[in-house]
């Protein structure tokens, strides 16, 4: 008998990317003024792709 490979499985839902859109956003408002400000406004960009 042979073994069947479990299907990978998502690790986030669609509704999760919202979510940390959302909290992204938040967090890029506190931290505009920071040299990181630049990489976290390219994620929430991202992530708008993905929701």
């Amino acid at each position: 008998m042979t073994e069947q490979q479990a299907r990978p499985r998502a690790v986030f839902s669609t509704e999760d990317f919202g979510l940390m859109k959302q909290a992204v956003a938040h967090y890029l408002k506190e931290m505009q003024d920071r040299p990181e400000s630049s990489k976290l406004s390219a994620l929430y960009h991202r992530l708008g792709r993905l929701a």
